[in-house]
């Protein structure tokens, strides 16, 4: 097959599986490309996300690499053949590429679940705040860059808002929600969103208190997006130098335990939902 002009997130998480599979099973990359009757190369570009592989082929692969998890395999072939060109296509070489990826992750996840402490979510971001949050991260940002940014954060709450809306929980630190990224009246239309949200049924919301003891997660910030099976799950974090895509099972199995303390610190939705009511009376 002919290499991909893009190399999308679940084109590459597709290569890194089938890779997965190859190596627990001690087989080399010359032995698998045989199997196919491809070489060498077209392998690697297959594992790499460059080229794509047909459903029959990833089922022929998983058969010799003595993979038995027929949920994980149908979700694999799943992934060979979709097509789907979402709205985020449109925004590849406009934006850095992980604008793109990290919708696409969100649109293909069949949960969403996120801890932030200290700004508000994305998907729970009115334009003036996230205008204001980019300005501020990026000053100087020609309006060139600046407009299709925030046009695509706004576009992607479509993930939790359209008519098949993905179940979307999220941990906010009071901080996240206290801070005045703008000023006043961006702060109060921002607390506004974020209950509406709530009782639209499009978020479950639970806030960490300030004053909770024993909450050492500052850092605990990530997305994490769930497969259809826990294998695919992936977890976005943001770093200084990027944001990491992770899908490594150690360190999923690490974030889904971070993800469980984080979430006993927090006060229960309903408690959050009246928190926050206070809150946006106290500004």
């Amino acid at each position: 097959m002919p290499p991909k002009r893009h190399l999308t997130a679940r084109r590459v998480r597709l290569g890194a599986e089938l890779r997965k599979l190859r190596e627990a099973m001690g087989m080399k990359s010359k032995e698998a490309a045989e199997l196919l009757g491809a070489d060498s190369v077209q392998m690697s570009q297959i594992e790499s996300g460059v080229a794509g592989v047909s459903a029959q082929r990833v089922r022929r692969l998983a058969a010799h690499y003595a993979c038995t998890d027929e949920g994980l395999i149908e979700a694999l072939m799943v992934m060979a053949t979709d097509r789907t060109r979402g709205w985020w296509e449109e925004y590849r070489g406009v934006l850095p590429p992980v604008f793109s990826d990290t919708a696409e992750v969100e649109h293909h996840a069949t949960a969403l679940r996120e801890i932030v402490i200290t700004h508000v979510p994305g998907l729970l971001q009115t334009a003036d705040y996230a205008r204001a949050v980019y300005t501020y991260m990026m000053p100087g940002l020609p309006g060139s860059e600046l407009i299709p940014r925030v046009e695509h954060r706004m576009r992607r709450r479509s993930v939790i808002e359209g008519d098949n809306p993905t179940p979307y929980e999220t941990i906010i630190h009071e901080f996240a929600l206290r801070v005045r990224v703008a000023d006043r009246q961006v702060a109060q239309a921002q607390l506004r969103q974020v209950l509406e949200r709530i009782e639209a049924g499009h978020a479950t919301v639970r806030v960490i208190p300030t004053a909770q003891d024993g909450f050492a997660g500052a850092d605990a910030s990530m997305m994490h997006a769930c497969g259809p099976v826990a294998q695919l799950d992936t977890v976005l974090r943001d770093f200084p130098t990027g944001t990491a895509f992770i899908d490594a099972e150690p360190q999923l199995k690490q974030l889904r335990t971070l993800f469980r303390m984080v979430e006993k610190a927090s006060l229960t939705p309903a408690a959050s939902r009246d928190f926050i009511h206070r809150l946006a009376k106290e500004l």
